[in-house]
């Protein structure tokens, strides 16, 4: 794994420019995102339309929920929830198999529980209501507008990434149609864990994302890391802006040309919290993810296989996977036939 630090910086896109009425100019900003995308995987974005206030005030609500008492938090803990929904306590998610030192609250898209047959497919009980605390009512209205905010501008930007290679704009449309699988995460990172706990300075341990797009709010302490040339990028927020990653089922449909990327969150120093809000921009749980059509597909190498990390087309296995091995509690309490390995 990398440890050193590399001194560059990530690419800054403004997606205004894909408006221009200027051809150049757009021509020139497709060039440019699709450097970010092949090279880096990340990017800075800025020009979404998203207001200042607008951010403002869904990083004042997750800092509110995180400073109600514990005991209204764990009123909505993930394990009453057989959708993964909820909030999960510091320690208690797992990456690569050691605790991250974060508390969350996972908010998806409001749609009532699920009746699965036996022949269903598990990754079905992945939708279903969500979990919201009595005592900031606010919460919910605030969290769910945003989360429809970020759906619009993630689509702009996943038919920008598509006109970059060449391919028709529209093409995953009909895999987002009807029930896309939103997700929002409020994330606080408390400080650095106590001597002996978990991996030292392991905030979230290194990953990637396996949907689509990721568009990630964060403050501004700091933290987020990026595997680039051997090491560790360092990530500074930058106002106003959006970090953006791509997630493994771009690598999938693109043979590997557009590629996810490893990143991680280093616990903020003492006692300093760290606040972020992710939004994962994913298809339907039952989409199949076709090869996505170009002339591109010449200079894909293929997708990397990882025998730890295997990738599934069907969008739902990827995100069932990433949940059982994240939270293993409430797959025990609800799902324990899912802790079985699959083949």
């Amino acid at each position: 794994m990398p440890s050193a630090h590399t001194h560059h910086s990530l690419p800054v896109l403004d997606l205004s420019r894909a408006d221009d009425a200027d051809p150049a100019e757009r021509e020139a900003f497709r060039r440019e995102l699709l450097a970010a995308a092949r090279d880096w995987g990340f990017l800075h974005l800025t020009g979404h339309g998203v207001t200042d206030a607008e951010m403002v005030r869904v990083l004042d609500v997750t800092r509110a929920f995180f400073a109600l008492p514990e005991a209204d938090r764990l009123t909505v803990s993930n394990l009453n929830s057989p959708h993964f929904r909820g909030y999960t306590r510091i320690g208690h998610e797992l990456t690569g198999g050691a605790s991250d030192w974060r508390d969350q609250l996972d908010v998806g898209a409001e749609r009532p529980a699920p009746r699965l047959g036996p022949g269903d497919p598990a990754y079905l009980w992945l939708e279903g209501p969500n979990q919201w605390p009595a005592a900031l009512p606010e919460l919910r209205e605030v969290v769910l507008g945003w989360q429809e905010r970020l759906a619009g501008v993630a689509h702009r930007l996943l038919r920008e990434l598509l006109a970059t290679i060449g391919a028709p704009q529209d093409f995953f449309d009909a895999a987002f149609a009807e029930r896309p699988h939103l997700h929002t995460k409020l994330i606080r990172y408390p400080g650095t864990a106590p001597s002996g706990t978990g991996v030292p300075g392991q905030g979230v341990g290194a990953h990637k994302d396996y949907g689509f797009l990721t568009l990630l709010l964060q403050d501004g302490v700091g933290g987020l890391q990026v595997v680039r040339d051997g090491g560790y990028l360092d990530v500074p927020p930058l106002a106003g802006a959006f970090v953006v990653n791509l997630g493994e089922l771009l690598e999938i449909a693109t043979e590997g040309y557009l590629t996810a990327t490893d990143h991680r969150v280093v616990s903020p120093p003492g006692a300093v919290e760290r606040f972020s809000v992710p939004f994962f921009y994913n298809p339907r749980l039952d989409a199949v993810i076709d090869t996505v059509p170009g002339a591109y597909i010449r200079d894909a190498p293929g997708i990397a296989h990882d025998a730890s990390n295997p990738l599934h087309a069907e969008y739902g296995r990827n995100e069932l996977k990433g949940w059982v091995r994240a939270h293993p509690a409430v797959a025990r309490r609800w799902h324990p036939e899912l802790l079985v390995p699959q083949p």
